[in-house]
């Protein structure tokens, strides 16, 4: 461990208040964060510099007992899955582990034994562990997204998704992650297309085609749609924020007018469509496909 006063490295340096009061006293303590040379990082953690990000994640297991790893949202945001905006903490620790209680943090016991991976050096659960206690949790319209996002990061295959969510028999929620363990595909780009999907299937609808390339006369792909039924020249669209830019509508006029001319039926939805109606998709995208 580093001295107080020593020049700081590039790597953030931290002190339990028991360790930095064996090499200084209180009063000099208060000088130093006075004067900026230490910052509180939580209380009874001391840093060398401001933390953010990945050290205030190091400066909050400080606090926590040693069994304690990153799991669920966090880890997912770790493991480079992470679709779903969460601002709490959530680490998960052994039932016997009294939960902490500190704010912003989120405690989860579990029963299921797991050894932890080293992210950007930092404990965290399994992808395939975390991918699972959370498609067993959350809404269902949520889960599939993260189902596609940890597919598409290639840090598990499928068949050990589905061994993951067998290990889990019992548990509250492992039906729903079971369910959706086979419809997961890697190829979805983003959370409201795996919506867009889970909407149709569960609708009782084909399962589209994520990103579908559509060709021109010589055989090059001219526009990738976002849900296609390919056989059927069916194109689906989700139309975020990024399409109301006039450029991106010039854009997009130029490329509906092309697949018109190719003979495919296109169909765009929103926000309103995928949360308030999805009903409408379906009904919508029943009647295209006879």
């Amino acid at each position: 461990m580093r001295v107080l006063g020593q020049p700081a490295g590039m790597e953030t340096q931290f002190w339990r208040t028991a360790s930095v009061l064996r090499s200084t006293t209180r009063k000099r303590l208060r000088t130093r964060l006075a004067n900026g040379r230490v910052v509180r990082a939580r209380r009874g953690v001391y840093a060398d510099r401001p933390v953010k990000d990945l050290d205030a994640l190091r400066a909050l297991l400080l606090c926590l007992p040693a069994e304690a790893m990153l799991s669920r949202q966090t880890a997912a945001r770790l493991h480079g899955f992470g679709v779903l905006a969460e601002d709490a903490v959530h680490v998960q620790l052994p039932p016997n582990v009294a939960k902490p209680r500190l704010p912003g943090l989120v405690v989860h016991h579990s029963a299921l034994p797991v050894e932890p991976v080293l992210v950007r050096g930092l404990p965290c659960a399994p992808a395939a562990r975390c991918v699972v206690d959370l498609a067993r949790t959350i809404r269902r319209l949520d889960a599939l997204p993260v189902l596609d996002a940890v597919l598409r990061t290639g840090s598990v295959c499928r068949d050990e998704l589905a061994e993951e969510a067998s290990a889990h028999r019992g548990l509250p929620g492992v039906r729903q992650a079971r369910s959706l363990v086979p419809l997961a595909d890697g190829r979805s780009e983003c959370r409201q297309e795996s919506q867009l999907r889970l909407v149709l299937i569960d609708g009782g609808l084909p399962a589209p085609e994520p990103q579908v390339w559509v060709l021109d006369g010589e055989g090059v792909g001219r526009y990738r749609l976002d849900l296609g039924y390919r056989e059927r020249r069916v194109g689906i669209e989700y139309d975020g924020l990024s399409h109301l830019d006039r450029d991106r509508l010039r854009y997009d006029r130029d490329r509906a007018n092309w697949l018109a001319s190719e003979g495919w039926t296109m169909r765009h939805f929103t926000d309103r469509d995928l949360y308030r109606r999805p009903a409408h998709i379906v009904t919508t995208i029943r009647a295209l496909l006879p």
